[in-house]
């Protein structure tokens, strides 16, 4: 074998790995755009979490923001609705499960695991009935919480389905407080 053959053995090599190189990279190129297309919008992202201000919410009302284009209902609850919650036996409830998507998957629906503070006195939970997705009224129905009018599902004070088609409780989305007067949501 001579010189010559080993320049031209080495040079055909050469032409096979720059080709091979130049495909992969023209293959990474078009496929990027497609796996990139995957991710969330900017908007979609800014919308993870949001804070809530609080610091206008009277005992016994409720306000509701719009998160992820749901309404989410944040109720600061008076006594009386937090006695009446807690006076509540787990077997009379449809949902015995808590809903609760900061803690355990696995909890029951006693009001402590449905509330945002050890008091009880705040609740956020997601404004979407459970049995077709409309928005239950506040303040209505048989068990001083909420009440669907669509289909008549009634929710006691702590939105746990407790008459009606709904087959579960209404759910507790990631939130906590930031500070005194703000509610991160997500």
């Amino acid at each position: 074998m001579s010189h010559a053959d080993d320049q031209t053995g080495t040079r055909r090599d050469f032409l096979y790995y720059a080709t091979a190189g130049a495909g992969a990279v023209a293959a990474g190129a078009a496929v990027w755009p497609l796996v990139n297309q995957m991710n969330p919008s900017a908007d979609t992202r800014a919308l993870a979490s949001i804070m809530v201000d609080v610091s206008g919410v009277e005992v016994g009302t409720q306000i509701t923001v719009k998160w992820r284009g749901k309404p989410v209902f944040v109720r600061r609850r008076n006594q009386a609705d937090i006695d009446l919650a807690r006076s509540v036996a787990l077997t009379d409830l449809v949902d015995t499960n808590a809903e609760n998507a900061n803690i355990d998957a696995s909890a029951q629906a006693e009001d402590k695991n449905r509330t945002l503070d050890e008091a009880g006195e705040w609740l956020v939970m997601m404004g979407v009935c459970t049995h077709l997705g409309c928005v239950p009224l506040g303040d209505a129905g048989d068990f001083g919480g909420w009440f669907c009018p669509c289909h008549g599902s009634h929710y006691d004070s702590a939105g746990r389905i407790r008459k009606g088609p709904a087959p579960r409780n209404l759910p507790v989305p990631v939130a906590k407080f930031e500070n005194e007067t703000t509610i991160k949501l997500g």
